[in-house]
């Protein structure tokens, strides 16, 4: 069996800063996905933050182009306030696409927090595994089905955040999260689109619609202007102004995609889908348990409060006590793997730190001796085997019991194996079908 080395630098502790009078690290300084954390936690991005530099620039220099060669032109054509009011109205929607694209981007999109161990488990469903010479191992079941709305829906378990994904929920192999309500992975911004920043992408997306709109309209409005005063035809006063036709040639090219987008969300909107279901599921074919009609469709996306944040980014690391479960092989085993503890329950051979373990062991005489004297309450038998055995009043053996695991279930006694008897007594464990069977210490 695979032994899990120490982490290099680790603490041999397990104090951590406490031992050295270090304060304990942030939770977002020690996080395991791949998102890129300002300002001390503060906002939260993907690991793709960079494209925004792109977005920003994609729309707030043809804006900045709009404002001086056309804006400011038509502020002498028209009247003192009008003219004026066209700039303003470019700036400031400027300035709020800007904003949502930052609320979009920079925060949590509902992130659920990873497991330190496996979920517990109610009543064993799971899969025992075996190998050779290994003691078996549980993997928990990979889908499991829960009733939404009258129709069952499966939930998937995922091994990287060592969780039941919720109904909706998915986990985005870019951010490495799982986030709720999954719609997709959006590039232009840098983050997930989820349950707490949908909203805001939406009315990115809307928004940036209308200002394309806005810019397209009114160079078309210039170039009627130039027209009107003086007296030429529409390619002579196109030529006139060779920054309207470059905005309006952009601006006819960016509404398509990002009016499409629109078009295409407000489908989803009215049928309670998201992008993610609609191009996986395709509920259209059959019953779509989250659909409860498009009033209240729309009114849970734009008129429910958006739930806090699951995460803490900026508290401190909460310093566990006790070992954690560790996944090898893909079952989960002991917390005490790596142990000499857990290494004798286990019946396998002692890995790091454990030599001297064995040492004191063969020491103080063999199990079979130590079992023998029972009188002295196990006197001669080490305290980390002591803790786990008792004796069985009716036949006066004794068995060695594992210890409840913190999944949740109690599994029955273990009697002790050949390979541990072996590992005692200095002798070579017969590994041919030790695996199975075992044998009881007189």
């Amino acid at each position: 069996m695979y032994v899990v080395p120490p982490p290099q630098g680790s603490d041999p502790s397990g104090l951590g800063g406490a031992a050295t009078g270090a304060p304990p690290p942030r939770v977002y300084q020690v996080w395991k996905g791949s998102n890129v954390f300002l300002l001390q936690g503060r906002l939260i991005f993907g690991p793709d933050a960079r494209s925004l530099l792109l977005t920003i620039f994609l729309i707030a220099v043809p804006v900045a182009i709009f404002c001086i060669f056309v804006a400011r032109k038509l502020m002498d054509d028209f009247s003192h306030h009008l003219g004026i009011l066209i700039m303003v109205i470019a700036v400031a929607f400027t300035l709020y696409d800007l904003a949502l694209l930052f609320l979009t981007s920079g925060r949590d999109p509902g992130i659920i927090p990873r497991n330190a161990h496996p979920p517990e488990l109610e009543g064993f469903d799971g899969i025992l595994e075996t190998g050779n010479g290994q003691t078996p191992q549980i993997r928990l079941p990979r889908i499991k089905d829960v009733v939404v709305n009258g129709i069952s829906v499966k939930i998937k378990y995922c091994d990287t955040c060592m969780l039941y994904r919720p109904p909706r929920c998915s986990h985005c192999s870019i951010c490495n999260n799982c986030v709720q309500r999954f719609d997709h992975h959006c590039p232009w911004v840098g983050q997930c689109i989820g349950l707490r920043n949908y909203r805001f992408f939406f009315m990115f997306v809307f928004s940036t619609t209308l200002l394309c709109l806005y810019v397209f309209g009114f160079c078309w409005v210039y170039i009627r202007r130039i027209m009107v005063y003086e007296h030429t035809t529409i390619w002579k006063a196109m030529a006139r102004t060779p920054a309207s036709i470059v905005l309006i040639i952009y601006t006819f090219i960016a509404v398509w995609f990002v009016g499409g987008l629109t078009i295409f969300h407000l489908y989803l909107i009215g049928t309670n889908q998201t992008t993610y279901e609609n191009f996986r599921y395709r509920y259209d074919r059959r019953a779509n348990p989250y659909n409860r009609g498009i009033v209240d469709n729309f009114k849970e996306i734009f008129f429910t409060s958006i739930p806090a944040s699951e995460n803490k980014f900026r508290e401190s690391v909460p310093q566990e006590t006790g070992l954690q479960h560790q996944t090898v092989g893909g079952g989960f085993v002991s917390p005490n793997m790596g142990k000499d503890v857990g290494g004798i329950e286990m019946g396998r051979k002692a890995g790091w730190g454990e030599m001297a373990g064995m040492d004191d062991l063969e020491g103080r005489g063999s199990i079979e001796d130590c079992l023998d004297n029972k009188e002295s309450g196990f006197g001669n038998l080490p305290p980390e085997l002591s803790r786990n055995i008792s004796t069985d009043g009716t036949d006066g053996h004794a068995a060695i019991h594992p210890r409840r695991s913190s999944w949740g279930r109690k599994s029955g006694s273990w009697e002790i194996l050949p390979e541990v008897l072996a590992a005692a007594e200095g002798r070579e464990p017969n590994r041919l079908g030790s695996s199975s069977s075992t044998t009881t210490g007189s």
